[in-house]
């Protein structure tokens, strides 16, 4: 027999709140910065408003909590270069994750694609393909192979591209139920922009 704590019951109301009103949860955590200024505190407001898309709020609350001890936290310079390239300001994302690009977690990392995302906004089309190309591995990284296969045809490697595609669309005939399901939007994206390019 379960026994449901009431704590348990608290954490599952709490989530359902959030998902309902998610400016609840932004409010909180203003609660809680402004009772305790810690780092954990401006980092999780910071998530907050990235996840709720509020990226200017979400840059000032990651620069803040930049200091001292955590002036170069890999997570929060992540998290900040992400901010930075969804509000255009690719330079700053550049600079942002040049600061972590020699840790080696960032080689197969979000920030890392999203630094060759920015590479190429830019106009440094050599090397946003060099960090892009690094997502081109079998049965893995659908949403950043796509956009490498899109990024190819945009720089009139349509051959290369359509082979990014076609990987991804034979890949599709041998997966797993379960990775099927999860990537079906994608396949499906590729096999439409393949047959666009034929």
């Amino acid at each position: 027999m379960n026994v449901i704590q009431k704590r348990d019951i608290e954490k599952a109301q709490e989530s359902i709140v959030t998902a309902i009103n998610p400016s609840k949860r932004i409010k909180d955590l203003e609660k809680r910065l402004k009772f305790s200024e810690t780092f954990e505190n401006k980092v999780a407001l910071a998530d907050a408003y990235l996840d709720e898309k509020m990226f200017n709020e979400a840059i000032e609350h990651y620069q803040g909590s930049l200091k001292d001890v955590f002036k170069n936290d890999f997570y929060v310079l992540t998290k900040l270069q992400e901010a930075y390239y969804y509000t255009s300001k690719f330079k700053a994302s550049i600079a942002t994750a040049e600061r972590i690009i020699d840790n080696p977690s960032f080689k197969k990392s979000r920030s890392s694609f999203l630094y060759g995302m920015a590479l190429e906004k830019n106009g440094d089309l050599k090397k946003a393909e060099v960090f892009l190309r690094n997502f081109d591995a079998p049965y893995n990284y659908f949403m950043e192979r796509l956009e490498l296969a899109r990024f190819l045809v945009r720089i009139y490697k349509i051959e290369d591209g359509k082979g990014v595609y076609q990987e991804m669309v034979n890949e599709s005939e041998n997966m797993s139920k379960q990775n099927l399901r999860n990537n079906r939007h994608l396949i499906k994206k590729a096999k439409e922009e393949l047959n666009q390019l034929s």
